[in-house]
């Protein structure tokens, strides 16, 4: 037996352009930190070693800067560390594996896992791994690593370590790197290996119904639609047995809303409530879809509340494609214009009534000029 920490997708040096720009480093830092935490993870558990399936960097074109601190940050997990180069960092001709910061200051823990032969961990205790040679291969790297391989030896565990889309979770048929399923099974079933390390899908899942094949998910959110981020795995695997548990790693979250009705004051309030209660605003992502229509006066409501809220969360996505302005008589009651700007809302109001992209103008610019008049009301 043999226990050690399967993580995956750390993508260092990611960002997203949604985030405000005071966000946007904290989003980056967040990345290392959450990796500093696999360390504490674990030595907590009793962890001999780290596998990470892949895809360490967000590309092969992260600056030197990203590098060194992923490397300082390795050398600080104290552990073991066996890194698979995925398909966003492959060895190709331009990996950052061989980038001259990578090679000078890798720290003595570190070992790029870069062919297919085994690794001997210590006695008893294999790994196998399958990287990237490029961004799109053309054959299942996994399977192809396996194939041939002899049954482990007696009193030893071989850990297996891959990167990709298992086929029974892909809609591509037409994939060739597609992981075989049936392959990786088959491998379990024989004692080629006795667990499946992967990476790529960012929510920890288990595969199958060997118990032995997962994907441990990124340390930290990265998009929307992710079911079990923010995950790693501390596995217990041998021939006899295999126990894996999902220990949570990260702080960030993605939360999108699919569709936020709106025709009154009453769902102006409901959406203010939802935005109140989430916690961690500083580390939280938010994307709303929003549909149906308001009057002015409750969109200026609605457009003060989402630019509060921008201030408040890491960012605001918002689509309004299903979302209309329709303006009311009440809208323009008690604004007390004259001359040029009573003129130019009359003509705002007769444009408005159109169902064309100069009436879509018009209804903003009245908008515009309801919230500025009121506020300085």
């Amino acid at each position: 037996m043999v226990r050690f920490l399967h993580t995956a997708d750390w993508q260092l040096g990611m960002s997203r352009a949604s985030l405000s720009p005071e966000a946007r480093p904290r989003f980056v830092q967040a990345r290392f930190d959450a990796v500093r935490r696999l360390g504490a993870v674990a030595a907590e558990h009793g962890c001999e070693f780290i596998a990470v399936a892949g895809d360490v960097f967000e590309s092969n074109q992260v600056d030197r800067q990203t590098v060194a601190r992923a490397l300082q940050a390795i050398h600080d997990l104290g552990h073991p560390v066996y890194l698979l180069p995925g398909n966003h960092d492959p060895l190709d001709a331009a990996t950052v594996y061989r980038h001259t910061t990578f090679l000078a200051r890798r720290p003595d823990n570190l070992r790029v896992i870069g062919d297919n032969r085994p690794i001997a961990v210590r006695d008893g205790v294999e790994l196998i791994g399958a990287p990237w040679p490029g961004k799109r291969p053309l054959t299942d790297l996994a399977a192809a690593a396996l194939r041939g391989l002899p049954r482990a030896a007696p009193g030893t565990t071989r850990i297996a370590v891959a990167h990709g889309i298992v086929d029974t979770l892909s809609p591509d048929a037409a994939d060739p790197a597609r992981i075989a399923l049936a392959e990786m099974e088959g491998a379990l079933a024989d004692g080629r290996i006795h667990y499946l390390a992967l990476g790529d899908r960012h929510s920890a899942t288990r595969v199958g119904v060997t118990g032995r094949i997962f994907y441990s998910g990124a340390p930290e959110a990265t998009d929307y639609g992710e079911v079990r981020p923010g995950c790693a795995l501390v596995v217990d695997a041998g021939p006899e047995r295999c126990d894996v548990t999902e220990v949570e790693t990260g702080e960030w979250r993605f939360l999108e809303r699919g569709e936020v009705p709106l025709a009154g004051s009453e769902d102006l309030a409901a959406l203010q409530r939802f935005l109140d209660e989430r916690p961690d605003k500083e580390r939280t992502l938010v994307k709303l879809r929003l549909r149906g229509a308001l009057p002015l006066a409750l969109d200026a409501a609605l457009r003060e509340m989402l630019s509060h809220a921008r201030d408040l969360f890491a960012a605001l996505e918002v689509r309004e494609k299903d979302y209309a302005v329709l303006p009311e008589d009440s809208d323009f009651a008690g604004l007390g214009l004259a001359g040029f700007a009573k003129t130019a809302l009359d003509e705002l109001r007769g444009r408005a009534g159109t169902d064309t992209p100069e009436g879509a103008a018009a209804r903003e610019a009245l908008a515009l000029l309801v919230r500025l008049i009121r506020r300085v009301a």
